[in-house]
């Protein structure tokens, strides 16, 4: 088989990411806070940036948002003329064997972290996204993918609390994590990430129990850098990980 290429996009529900999988390695990423609804001019820009007048072989579409998936199909067509475009569902041929009680429920990105997750590091596996929730997805040894965990997002917990009181600030989820909160702000990110770790330690504590097995653990997600700075926990941080998984699930239904 030649060389494979393919645009991957991410679809989420506060940003969409757009890169260019060519074996096994993403590149040309771009992210589009807002998505294709708020910024359709830049989604078209990310998938020609990733496309790049390479001869890639059709688009993989891994959605959360089912409303704007047409729209994504007419810019694919708009943007790349008769390509290819592959919406993820439980149904494809994958790396895992989805083992749940209703498949079309389980959202793409965590089909995609579970495909990129065991081609990369294997099974079992416990693989984290930080994104708007926050979901922890389990591979048991034997490569079945069994289902997780979901909880809020960073950006959920710290907005809600903007938008629900008086006197409390938006939160910035970036820099080093002070040893006291000398202002709410630096009170806030305390309660932020140091809370968050202690939310990903009992999770990851309580899977682990309940599977009887050690897990390869694996986060990615836009918070999951800040998130884990000097956790402690044996996380490998994999920036790219659902882009990969998405051209994994490509790969599997075009070879």
């Amino acid at each position: 088989m030649g060389v494979m290429r393919m645009v991957v996009v991410d679809v989420g529900n506060t940003s969409t990411g757009v890169g260019l999988c060519e074996n096994g390695r993403v590149s040309r990423v771009g992210h589009v806070k807002g998505g294709i609804e708020k910024e359709p001019g830049r989604c078209a820009e990310a998938l020609r940036e990733a496309a790049h007048d390479k001869d890639v072989c059709g688009v993989v579409l891994g959605s959360v948002v089912p409303s704007v998936n047409a729209a994504w199909a007419q810019l694919v067509q708009r943007e790349l003329g008769a390509c290819r475009l592959l919406t993820v569902d439980a149904t494809l041929p994958m790396d895992v064997t989805v083992d749940y009680p209703d498949p079309e429920s389980i959202g793409a990105d965590r089909l995609a972290d579970a495909c990129g997750g065991v081609r990369r590091y294997g099974a079992p596996l416990i693989v984290a996204d930080f994104g708007t929730a926050l979901t922890f997805d389990v591979v048991t040894p034997d490569r079945r993918y069994v289902g997780g965990v979901i909880t809020p997002g960073l950006p959920l917990m710290t907005d809600y609390l903007y938008e629900r009181t008086a006197l409390l600030p938006r939160v910035v989820l970036e820099g080093p994590c002070p040893e006291l909160g000398r202002s709410t702000q630096q009170a806030m990110r305390i309660g932020a990430q140091i809370g968050y770790r202690g939310i990903v330690r009992e999770i990851v504590a309580y899977l682990s129990a309940s599977q009887s097995c050690t897990f390869t653990l694996v986060a990615t997600g836009g918070y999951a850098d800040w998130a884990l700075k000097d956790s402690g926990m044996a996380f490998t941080f994999d920036p790219d990980l659902t882009l990969f998984g998405l051209g994994c699930i490509g790969e599997k239904s075009w070879a």
